[in-house]
């Protein structure tokens, strides 16, 4: 009789690109086609570190989760951590028309008032406000932060 070894295969999805939209009043964001493709259903949504949002696949939202759940409790620093993360993060689903309803909370300390830009990073979608957005993506230094990166093991 054989042995079959089962693998598991892991699909990673990838975000790229950038998206300018605006949010209605009522906080409804159009999300990109290709960002929906990949995002499913449902999916998570959380304030995000430089003041955006991140939006998550339940996937990678589950796998964070646990490097989170993961921290040690007896840290301050892991517990703000995950507080920050964990305290604002919400499950939202697209409707009919391809939008989300974000949060008032969220719109609130991402600064979300009408125009908004979406960029896919890899495993994540952020979304900016487009006032953030062109205030603190400047890429002037991005030569020195090449630099730096070979110190993470990335070299150009």
């Amino acid at each position: 009789m054989k042995s079959v070894s089962r693998w598991k295969k892991v699909v990673r999805k990838m975000f790229m690109g950038e998206y300018n939209h605006t949010i209605d009043t009522k906080g409804r964001l159009i999300v990109p086609a290709k960002f929906r493709e990949e995002l499913g259903e449902s999916f998570v949504i959380t304030k995000g570190l430089d003041g955006c949002l991140c939006v998550y696949t339940n996937d990678e939202w589950t796998s964070f989760e646990g490097k989170l759940r993961a921290l040690p409790f007896t840290n301050q620093n892991a517990r703000k951590m995950t507080r920050f993360f964990m305290a604002g993060a919400t499950t939202c689903e697209i409707d009919k028309q391809g939008r989300i309803l974000i949060p008032g909370v969220l719109r609130e300390f991402a600064e979300l008032e009408k125009d908004v830009v979406l960029v896919g990073v890899a495993s994540r979608v952020e979304i900016w406000s487009k006032a953030k957005w062109d205030a603190s993506c400047t890429y002037d230094d991005m030569e020195e932060i090449a630099e730096s990166m070979a110190e993470l093991g990335i070299n150009f």
